[in-house]
């Protein structure tokens, strides 16, 4: 992703806060006990987390006790987190870039960052992390993405001549969720970090045409596409679901937790 693109599609999310809240998919619960002991968190560590968007990652953890600084970008993303997140004194939302946020002198025992890392600069985004952890504290990243096991369902490579005829889409092969690649590299690479650990989450949930169609509308690129070829796009996806004796999809998605400790 070019620096062009990467600061025009980070913003687009802040436009669908409400609906993005809605229909995006909460992440397993095992993930936030694997975090938690994996970092070997203790009941009073403070925690810092990037690009909190409606609160989706930090209100597990505030619900386990613990204290959370959330950065984000998107005013609109950041008001529905505090509402959200409002019930817990231990929680604070701060609207701000993380690249140009000021910590106050303040470090962590765990920075966070949940389906952001990638719209973070990559030239800022380790550096700072490191720079407001505690030595020894640990970095944790993860996403949420579509996934494609071997019963993938396939809605979604049939789908995919539609993307190509309106010019938003490319011919791709679909790793398997064991294939997919975690963070060690730009992790390690970074020479600050070490004991990177990682572990792989892969659930399914179905889809009404209408549903789908929701879920999309908080994607960047779809967001961000052409309103005719956005209305083009719509139309196949509800004729392709609505036409099946189940009018459902069934989408996998994929979280990989990474974890590494500071130097």
């Amino acid at each position: 992703m070019t620096d062009a693109n990467r600061d025009r599609l980070k913003t687009t999310f802040d436009q669908a806060a409400e609906l993005y809240d809605r229909v995006r998919p909460h992440y397993p619960d095992r993930l936030f006990d694997d975090l938690i002991a994996l970092t070997s968190l203790e009941a009073d560590a403070s925690i810092l987390e990037i690009g909190c968007g409606t609160g989706r990652a930090p209100l597990p953890l505030a619900q386990r006790g613990f204290r959370i600084t959330c950065v984000e970008l998107g005013e609109n993303l950041a008001a529905v987190a505090r509402r959200n997140l409002a019930p817990y004194s231990e929680v604070t939302v701060t609207t701000s870039p993380f690249e140009t946020w000021d910590p106050g002198g303040r470090t962590f025992d765990l920075v966070l960052a949940a389906t952001c890392w990638d719209w973070i600069d990559p030239e800022v985004r380790c550096r700072k992390a490191a720079d407001v952890l505690k030595p020894g504290g640990r970095l944790a990243i993860f996403g949420c993405g579509h996934a494609f096991p071997r019963d993938a369902d396939p809605f979604f490579r049939d789908i995919q001549p539609v993307y190509e005829e309106i010019g938003e889409g490319k011919v791709v092969e679909w790793p398997l969720p064991e294939d997919v690649p975690d963070m060690r590299e730009e992790v390690e690479a970074s020479g600050l970090f070490i004991d990177f650990q990682s572990r792989r989450y892969v659930w399914e949930l179905m889809y009404a045409a209408e549903e789908y169609i929701d879920l999309m509308n908080t994607f960047s690129g779809h967001i961000a596409m052409d309103p005719k070829k956005r209305e083009y796009l719509y139309h196949n996806v509800r004729e392709r679901i609505n036409a099946r004796a189940d009018p459902r999809i069934r989408r996998h998605w994929l979280a990989i937790l990474n974890i590494a400790r500071r130097l």
